[in-house]
């Protein structure tokens, strides 16, 4: 079972993906505000974090920035979830250090399996 942390405003996009998670085993923590999510990666200690870029207060770019400079949590992978598709935003998610792209809206089954190569083999 991984720990992750869900980073979404939506909470219809949650419901989804939450749940989706959750039947596999996992354990999500969702968190709707860019301002309380690296406090909470701090404290959940995930094995993977997704992110959505939008957020209020503070934006996924910034949150990826902070998790990759940060020695403590470098090494949990970032899967950006957005539909900011531009290759500019992409290149400049990269750029914050952000491990995979997933351009929303997204197919579940699809998604579902993106995530879950970058779960740690000792999580599955």
């Amino acid at each position: 079972m991984a720990k992750i942390i869900l980073i979404e405003d939506s909470k219809t996009l949650a419901q989804i993906i939450k749940p989706a998670l959750e039947m596999k085993g996992h354990e999500v923590l969702w968190i709707n505000d860019g301002r309380r999510a690296v406090i909470e990666i701090k404290k959940y200690k995930p094995s993977i974090i997704l992110l959505d870029l939008m957020l209020p207060h503070v934006n996924g770019f910034e949150i990826c920035q902070a998790v990759k400079s940060d020695m403590a949590l470098m090494k949990i992978p970032v899967i950006i979830m957005s539909t900011l598709t531009a290759p500019e935003d992409i290149e400049r998610a990269k750029n914050a250090g952000a491990d995979h792209f997933i351009s929303k809206p997204y197919d579940l089954k699809q998604t579902l399996a993106e995530i879950l190569k970058f779960i740690p083999k000792e999580n599955k």
